[in-house]
């Protein structure tokens, strides 16, 4: 294979793994199976999730789909795939420009002639927008209701993605994978040339190039009938079937919160500032999120820590709560279960305690250098909600900033945001701070191409990894960030009303430019730098690639990636340093006889940086007030799979994916009689001495492969001969 991909003669390649098939001197101790097929690196798949009503996304049969490989080369080539191809059913190979819905709901429909679809990652983004999602994100789980002004529901008054096209949320019974541009697909292209295109209006001769798709999803239907499925034992170990969307939130608060005793805080007024951080594209585990949730979660992140010195010598009137909520993308599943909780005296503090909201979202300021203060219209003619003072103070507080801020000047809803959930419940003000006024400026909103080249975050060519790491920018993306960062510091001093009140420029020289730069480094090129690496425990060192960061949710079996990062980065950015050994931190404590500190303080061993001219890092202990809370729909608590009030989604689990090409031989060599009904007759007994017959020769090649292989010691792990005995 590395023959083939260095020299591009994929087709010469798999004829010699065929022909080596049928030659078992040329199989020697290797496993036939390598010898036919050529297996494909970084493949990514669409997978199924579903929810109360129904299922998206896609799979393959159980053993896989088999195609004959055919290169879209325009949306008119289409009808030749569905109609007139001679070859059926056809894998499509598509590059992204094709990657349309138009072109897949074509596909979708004639999917008895397309066994899958393989989409060529592009090494750039687009220059027209793309965005997979809903045009109303959301729609159905926000606080705008039947109950709640309808007519402000379903994105009536202000379409927020008018980019979207809805195909994140189809369902196609074909696998599609997304193939990196690289050797591999090289390969893919050479071999459909060399096989499979039509020459003059020739039809092409076998053997022909076919590709194999595994993505078999185990879930099917909706949520509730995979949750009953999962509840079914027939053995000691049952399998499952789907698993739940969830993770967990993070949290830190301005000053100590008994996080033991859950409930209502008497004479405890807490403003919560809240971003989100998940995201999602239309294939699994392909979420950048750079404008959708990273710049607001960055930004959230910087204020907290420029904030901590102010908050700790002159302490706020009220407590700064800060909340990252995770799978806010499917219907605010951390937000609903923060609200739920609270409701239920299982969080900290409770609704009582809640003063007012104060979200940031999509803060990545295009061109013009503006932010939008979006607010409730049903709270603003509500006088004992006192909106209009929260805006009038932010307002007060951004003046002579580089940054303008104002409200979006005519009567709309709220943009899908996590504040949502909270109004849902009771009415608080709140405010959530945008870059768009109306329709969202991010062209790419919940797709792959949502990614730090549309943040216009780049570096020199010939400078490391390390120098990138500590590289400042000076993009007009980059710059107009850290500008909007420095105003939303401003904005919080304002609103919480420190005394005394700093000036502007003190903030600033509190924020580190750096800093910034080196988060968004590491959520979105590589969390595996120098920088991440000390500010996290030793045990999670293998999490970290030398890629970016993946914002999909994922099942609430397990924490993220995300979510340990943004834990360990709020813990070092709010907290301080414990002169404490690492056993009393890692137990939660300041020393042997501590039995009250792990009630109010949460403590992380961290590695530390390596003195210069040595390679040993001094760890030390962080104590801070970061807490973490399930982000698990209430649905799956209250077995509620069909509700209408929380998230229900659920991912369906499989047991492989995989891609591979190979050469396909002519139907025309198959046995083939006239129908009748002596035929079938015929057809069945000869169905069974072929099958028998197969079997016997498989026996037969088995044996000979292992009395071979066992008798020159060199026994192929991929040849399995116990059965034999």
């Amino acid at each position: 294979a590395a023959t083939a991909r260095s020299s591009g003669r994929a087709s010469g390649q798999i004829r010699k793994r065929i022909g080596s098939y049928f030659s078992f001197a040329g199989v020697g101790c290797n496993s036939v199976e390598k010898k036919i097929y050529v297996h494909l690196n970084y493949t990514v798949p669409c997978v199924r999730l579903l929810n109360a009503t129904h299922q998206i996304g896609c799979q393959s049969h159980l053993s896989g789909n088999v195609g004959v490989l055919h290169v879209l080369e325009s949306e008119e080539n289409v009808d030749w795939v569905l109609r007139s191809g001679p070859n059926p059913p056809y894998l499509v190979i598509l590059e992204s420009p094709l990657f349309t819905r138009s072109i897949m709901m074509k596909l979708k429909n004639g999917s008895s002639r397309v066994a899958g679809v393989a989409v060529v990652a592009p090494s750039a983004n687009p220059l027209e927008g793309v965005s997979p999602h809903t045009t109303c994100p959301n729609e159905n789980t926000g606080v705008y209701t039947e109950n709640y002004d309808p007519s402000l529901a379903h994105c009536n008054v202000t379409v927020w993605n008018p980019l979207g096209s809805g195909l994140s949320y189809e369902q196609f019974d074909f696998p599609i994978f997304s193939l990196k541009d690289d050797n591999d697909t090289q390969v893919i292209r050479q071999c459909y040339m060399d096989h499979n295109r039509a020459v003059n209006g020739s039809t092409p001769q076998y053997p022909l190039c076919a590709m194999q798709l595994y993505s078999h999803m185990s879930a099917v239907t909706d949520t509730a009938t995979c949750m009953r499925r999962n509840d079914i034992n027939f053995s000691i170990s049952p399998e499952m079937v789907c698993d739940p969307l969830g993770d967990y939130n993070v949290w830190a608060s301005t000053r100590p919160i008994n996080n033991t005793a859950k409930g209502h805080k008497m004479w405890e007024s807490v403003v919560i500032a809240a971003a989100r951080l998940d995201s999602r594209s239309f294939f699994f585990e392909v979420a950048p999120g750079a404008e959708s949730g990273v710049s607001g979660f960055v930004t959230l992140l910087a204020a907290a820590h420029a904030l901590r010195n102010a908050t700790q010598e002159a302490p706020p009137n009220r407590t700064i709560l800060y909340t990252f909520f995770q799978g806010e993308t499917f219907d605010y599943i951390g937000s609903s279960r923060m609200v739920y909780d609270m409701q239920n005296n299982n969080f900290a503090v409770d609704l009582d305690n809640v003063h007012s909201v104060l979200e940031i979202g999509q803060v990545g300021l295009r061109a013009d250098s503006r932010l939008w203060l979006h607010s409730d219209p049903v709270s603003r003619k509500n006088d004992s909600v006192n909106v209009r003072k929260l805006i009038e103070s932010l307002q007060t507080a951004a003046k002579g900033l580089n940054v303008s801020v104002n409200e979006p000047g005519f009567s709309q809803p709220l943009p899908p945001s996590s504040f949502q959930r909270f109004l849902r419940a009771r009415p608080i003000p709140g405010v959530v701070i945008e870059d768009h006024q109306s329709a969202f400026t991010n062209r790419f909103y919940e797709s792959m191409y949502d990614n730090a080249e549309y943040l216009n975050i780049s570096y020199p060519p010939n400078l490391t990894p390390e120098e990138q790491l500590v590289f400042v920018t000076d993009t007009a993306k980059v710059l107009l960030l850290i500008a909007n960062i420095h105003h939303v510091h401003v904005l919080l001093n304002q609103l919480y009303k420190a005394s005394p009140r700093l000036p502007s420029d003190s903030l600033f020289n509190m924020f580190s430019v750096p800093q910034v730069t080196r988060m968004l480094y590491g959520f979105l090129i590589r969390s595996n730098n120098s920088w991440f690496q000390q500010r996290i425990p030793p045990d999670f060192m293998s999490h970290l690639t030398d890629r970016p960061t993946n914002f999909y949710v994922g099942v609430a079996q397990q924490r993220s990636e995300l979510t340990h990062l943004v834990q360990y980065l709020l813990a070092n950015l709010t907290g301080s340093t414990a002169n404490i050994s690492q056993d009393n931190c890692q137990n939660q404590r300041e020393d042997e006889k501590d039995k009250e500190s792990k009630h109010m303080y949460s403590y992380v061993w961290v590695q530390g940086a390596a003195p210069p001219n040595s390679t040993k890092r001094e760890g030390f202990c962080v104590r801070s007030t970061v807490r973490l809370s399930k982000a698990l729909s209430p649905a799956f608590d209250l077995r509620d799979y069909t509700s209408k009030n929380y998230s229900t989604w659920t991912e369906s689990r499989w047991k492989s994916i995989k891609g591979r090409i190979f050469l396909v031989a002519s139907h025309d060599l198959e046995v083939n009689f006239p129908f009748t009904p002596q035929r079938q007759h015929m057809e069945c007994r000869f169905n069974l001495h072929l099958c028998f017959m197969n079997f016997l020769r498989f026996l037969l090649t088995m044996n000979w492969l292992c009395t071979h292989c066992r008798k020159s010691g060199k026994l192929d792990a991929g040849i399995h001969c116990s059965f034999l005995e």
